[in-house]
């Protein structure tokens, strides 16, 4: 992969296996935003108001993971891809692989929440796979991805309170 700049300290060699991390990352959680939009539609119950409203904050922080994750990809001198072939393309790949969401109509908020707390854990799962994977390449992206797997597992949190 061709760069135009280096961040001082690392190589190209190192530069294109954190970016394919952060690719891989980024494609996550461009699929998890757009899961959990179809969710926040299409929850129903009596715990629709709660859930419907708890899910969209959720969105927010994840598209502005996404775009922190797309922005590290372009300080590394690559060219973040957020189309939703290479999302595809993406899941294929990766080492942990996070799915399709299974509802695809209305149902019950709790077995909406249900099905996300699968997805997120393994999503976190795939983001400490990364962490692992980055850490010792370059620690300023893997602060990124912590910092997202913290969240990632804050959200997990609030869907399991839900399930108790």
């Amino acid at each position: 992969m061709s760069k135009h700049f280096l961040v001082p300290t690392l190589d190209e060699s190192t530069t294109d296996k954190v970016i394919d991390q952060l690719q891989l990352a980024l494609s996550a959680l461009n699929d998890w935003s757009l899961t959990l939009k179809h969710a926040h539609w299409n929850v129903a119950g009596p715990n629709f108001i709660a859930i419907h409203e708890m899910l969209d904050p959720q969105i927010d922080k994840v598209r502005e993971a996404a775009d922190s994750i797309g922005e590290r990809i372009a300080t590394l001198g690559g060219s973040p891809d957020g189309r939703s072939v290479r999302i595809a393309q993406d899941q294929a790949k990766a080492q942990i692989k996070w799915g399709t969401y299974p509802i695809v109509d209305r149902k019950d908020a709790i077995e909406h929440l249900k099905v996300l707390d699968e997805f997120v854990g393994v999503l976190i799962e795939g983001f400490r796979d990364a962490i692992a994977k980055v850490d010792p390449l370059d620690i300023v992206s893997s602060n990124i991805l912590q910092d997202i797997s913290q969240q990632l597992e804050f959200d997990q949190w609030f869907y399991r309170s839900h399930l108790i």
